[in-house]
């Protein structure tokens, strides 16, 4: 064998070794185990996007209502259509009355939440100290509601952790009337992030209660 010979076979052999570990990672033997439920994964998906639009789509309400654009009435409506919307996703698991019930209870939180955002813009505090105490007294009935449906869910964490959502917004609402608008990006990024974990502890509730549904 020549000099030049050896020279690519040893760089064959080279390339070949080094492509081996690739082609071993490519092919798994295992499938099942890089597999998911799709029936779980497709409840967690769904919860998340109506939870996120929630968080979406009142921070949208605070900008234009605080702001007075042409806009109000149309993100308004799109706001109260999720609630509809979160009240309609647990329908298959609990009822029509059920489903019903929940959206009435977001659709009260939302209309407060309108009253709290301007009683703040107008200054006027004694308003805003009784849309504050409706608001979380509806915060209450929620957890309250959601803790009688499932076992899973206990009224304390749930309540404290809608109690975090309205403390939340309200950071929003202060930093966007005061133009802190660093503050108001960091009370949307925390506020997004707090309502993700409250839709995954409610999918996973749901999955533990209702686990046939999802064989």
């Amino acid at each position: 064998m020549t000099k030049s010979a050896f020279k690519l076979l040893a760089l064959l052999l080279l390339v070949s070794s080094l492509a081996m570990p690739f082609k071993a990672m490519a092919m798994p033997t295992n499938h099942t185990a890089i597999t998911c439920n799709p029936k779980t994964t497709n409840l967690k998906m769904e919860q998340r996007k109506l939870w996120a639009d929630h968080v979406f789509w009142t921070k949208n309400f605070i900008i234009s209502d605080l702001a007075s654009l042409g806009d109000v009435k149309a993100v308004s409506e799109r706001l109260l259509k999720n609630q509809d919307d979160i009240g309609n996703s647990i329908k298959p698991y609990y009822g029509e009355k059920a489903g019903n019930q929940l959206a009435k209870l977001l659709r009260e939180h939302i209309l407060i939440a309108v009253d709290v955002v301007h009683a703040a813009k107008s200054g006027n505090k004694a308003e805003l100290n009784q849309a504050n105490k409706r608001w979380y007294k509806n915060a209450d009935d929620i957890a309250l509601f959601l803790s009688k449906a499932n076992p899973n869910w206990s009224f304390k964490p749930l309540q404290k952790m809608l109690h975090t959502h309205l403390q939340l917004l309200t950071e929003d609402v202060v930093a966007r009337l005061n133009k802190n608008w660093q503050g108001s990006v960091e009370a949307f990024d925390k506020g997004e992030a707090h309502m993700l974990m409250l839709a995954d502890t409610l999918s996973e509730g749901i999955i533990k209660q209702f686990p046939n549904k999802f064989k």
